[in-house]
């Protein structure tokens, strides 16, 4: 960690609100682990109890990229045909407002059903009241990822018992979740009522500014140590993952993810004499970062929707889209809106003003490449500045 405390970069004054220096860690960041793989082993303790099996101590969960957790069960019961299990949520070293939480789930077994589980949202889980998130208005907020590793966890328990499946109601319950959604940005997204069951990995890595920055600048040592000349930041896996089909050709020490801090791994790539930086976002960071967010995570704020409609006034002249725009309740619902108004100049506009910013970061020298994506992981825009190197 020396090294790292003592390089010029992290020694400048002007880096904007960033600690001019790393501390050195004393121990390992303890991983948690989601409220999605919380309510997957509730959920799989639940359907042990209702079909008379012994509830264990704990249940392993399935994680979504390979291999599994065993998660321990705080309870567990049958009652009227209804069986239940909680867990209390572990956020490992992570600053989570659902650290602590219990997460638990009813399991009873449906009549008349076309589904093979039907998903409940009971006390303390969200209700989805606005477009524009992964979930339709009107469903309980567990997400994708999540369901499919409670559908996951049951089919296990089915194998366990040797039992043809049954249709299942699962109601997913936080006694304490309403509360602690006032502290989260789900009020503001429209998710009423409560918290969201979350999770794309089913694991919490601990949240830690210097650790990440860390990170950011060993991979572009290493870079430059390989005698590259030229590194790709993305804002995380899936944006990674996107880029690198695009550019096949690239070495793997080229890809840098710089998550949300952006304007430090601009200005370290600068610093650093790279002479092309390219970064690439989706649409709602890239947004972020065009209205001058040089940190994207969400605890610095949503993007200014409204905003993005005068734009798009500016650029279509379009009174009607600009206030649909600037309604939206996500960025993605206003790309959805965009996208279907054939709205291409206001994305350009989006992607100049990303470019600008990211200009400012880098400085003068390094040329720079610019790629906005959309959910889907095609290129929305494309746009470069030479630079003067």
């Amino acid at each position: 960690m020396d090294t790292l405390e003592n390089n010029s970069i992290l020694d400048r004054a002007d880096w904007n609100d960033e600690p001019s220096r790393l501390p050195r860690p004393r121990r390992e960041l303890r991983v948690g682990f989601s409220t999605g793989t919380a309510a997957a082993a509730a959920a799989k303790g639940a359907l042990l109890t209702l079909l008379g099996l012994p509830c264990p101590g704990a249940v392993e969960v399935t994680l979504p990229g390979g291999g599994f957790l065993t998660i321990p069960l705080n309870r567990c019961g049958l009652s009227g045909g209804v069986g239940e299990a909680a867990v209390i949520k572990d956020a490992g070293d992570d600053p989570d407002a659902t650290h602590g939480a219990e997460i638990g789930a009813r399991v009873q077994r449906l009549q008349d059903s076309g589904e093979e589980v039907v998903f409940r949202g009971g006390q303390g889980v969200g209700r989805v009241a606005r477009p524009g998130l992964a979930v339709a208005v009107g469903e309980p907020a567990i997400n994708p990822v999540p369901r499919r590793m409670i559908r996951q966890a049951l089919s296990e328990v089915w194998q366990l018992a040797q039992r043809q499946p049954l249709p299942l109601e699962v109601e997913i319950f936080v006694p304490r979740g309403e509360e602690i959604a006032r502290h989260t940005l789900n009020p503001r997204l429209g998710i009423t009522g409560g918290i969201s069951i979350l999770g794309t990995t089913g694991l919490v890595k601990p949240f830690s500014h210097a650790a990440y920055r860390a990170t950011i600048l060993a991979a572009l040592r290493v870079a430059r140590a390989m005698g590259l000349e030229e590194v790709v930041f993305t804002t995380g896996g899936k944006s990674e993952e996107m880029i690198r089909g695009r550019l096949p050709g690239l070495p793997l020490e080229a890809l840098v993810q710089m998550g949300d801090y952006v304007k430090f791994a601009l200005k370290a790539g600068g610093q650093m004499g790279f002479a092309h930086l390219t970064a690439a976002a989706f649409f709602a960071k890239a947004l972020k970062i065009a209205q001058g967010k040089g940190h994207t995570h969400a605890s610095r704020g949503l993007p200014d929707l409204k905003e993005l409609g005068r734009w798009t006034h500016a650029e279509t002249g379009r009174v009607e889209l600009a206030q649909a725009v600037a309604r939206a309740n996500t960025a993605r619902q206003a790309l959805g809106i965009l996208a279907a108004a054939g709205a291409e100049a206001v994305v350009a506009e989006v992607g100049r003003r990303m470019l600008a910013a990211l200009r400012g970061y880098a400085g003068p020298v390094p040329q720079l490449t610019t790629f906005i994506l959309d959910f889907s992981g095609d290129i929305l825009w494309q746009g470069v500045s030479p630079g003067s190197g």
